[in-house]
């Protein structure tokens, strides 16, 4: 099974909700789970040969939350290709804005560019259909486990 690092970026505490919701169906299927919720580049690295699960919101900018865009920038300025590294996203936004999705679409963008592979698609949570993330989020992780192997 798969070592696995959920990379939290939050604002209101909704990304946090989803990964804590994540970790258990994760380690269900026999994987070892450890959330990050302020991440940094040490941390990351520790799975350049796992499995990096990235939760984020978006801010009304479509910027990445503060507590994970440190990490981002120093995976673009100081690592070079990641293709060992298995990742998924689920991205958590409100159509309303124009940028709807834009701060787990950038991380997405950013990890295509580095050559890491990413399992399955990346799931995009809206916040004005779905109150309630983990409704949408805990089958697609549950699905997204399986493929991990």
């Amino acid at each position: 099974m798969a070592q696995v690092g959920i990379f939290v970026g939050t604002v209101y505490g909704n990304a946090l909700l989803v990964a804590e919701e994540a970790e258990p169906l994760l380690a269900d299927q026999g994987h070892q789970v450890k959330i990050f919720e302020d991440p940094t580049l040490e941390e990351w690295q520790r799975y350049s040969e796992g499995v990096a699960l990235v939760i984020t919101s978006t801010t009304g900018q479509g910027d990445l939350p503060d507590s994970i865009a440190p990490l981002f920038h120093a995976i673009k300025d100081k690592l070079g290709h990641q293709p060992m590294l298995r990742y998924g996203v689920i991205a958590l936004g409100d159509s309303s804005y124009d940028d709807f999705c834009g701060g787990g679409k950038k991380f997405d963008a950013l990890l295509q560019e580095h050559a890491a592979q990413r399992v399955g698609e990346v799931l995009m949570v809206d916040a004005t259909e779905n109150p309630e993330p983990e409704e949408i989020t805990s089958p697609w992780v549950d699905q997204w486990a399986k493929q991990l192997g």
